[in-house]
């Protein structure tokens, strides 16, 4: 993540799945996380649903 960082480039965690992974990601300066501990994978039309219904609200 410290190199990342160091070229001016975004992290994304994939694959999170507890709480405890988030935590120590986010702890580290991970800039994204995904993985079911957010949301089982979903159809676009779903995901579509779900973007209507969060705007405005970032994680």
């Amino acid at each position: 993540m410290d190199l990342a960082h160091h070229l001016d480039m975004k992290v994304i965690a994939e694959g999170v799945e507890t709480k405890e992974q988030a935590d120590f990601l986010k702890n580290y300066g991970c800039d994204y996380l995904q993985g079911f501990y957010f949301s089982k994978a979903v159809s676009e039309e779903e995901f579509e649903k779900l973007l209507d219904s969060q705007s405005g609200i970032v994680i």
